[in-house]
């Protein structure tokens, strides 16, 4: 595994507020939420952007989506509504090279985001 925040966060070298975790995904309180709910779904295999993501590894893109979904069912917001971002190289915002979705929710979020 690469040694990322993010996989050390999974390894538990590193404390996070763990709120999901599954086989394929680790899903934790973001430590600058942008929302009330802001939580970060990561895969365990690292792969360090959307733009390196293989076709064989389309179960892992897979996997973050529907462990944001379950949360967001599991949590009680998923009808009122929630966003899914994922950030891509620095221009976007990407400051760990660990590919992860965001997940907000808990007030309207506007459009255009920013």
């Amino acid at each position: 595994m690469s040694d990322t925040l993010f996989s050390k966060i999974i390894r538990r070298e590193i404390p996070a507020d763990i709120v999901f975790e599954n086989a394929h995904v680790v899903g934790f309180r973001d430590l600058n939420p942008q929302a009330p709910v802001h939580v970060l779904f990561v895969p365990r295999e690292p792969v360090p952007t959307l733009n390196d993501l293989r076709h064989d590894q389309a179960e892992l893109a897979g996997q973050l989506l529907l462990a944001a979904a379950h949360y967001a069912r599991e949590q009680g917001f998923a009808e009122a509504g929630y966003r899914t971002v994922i950030n891509t190289n620095a221009d976007a915002g990407q400051s760990v090279f660990h590919i992860h979705l965001h997940l907000l929710a808990g007030r309207t979020l506007s459009w255009p985001p920013g």
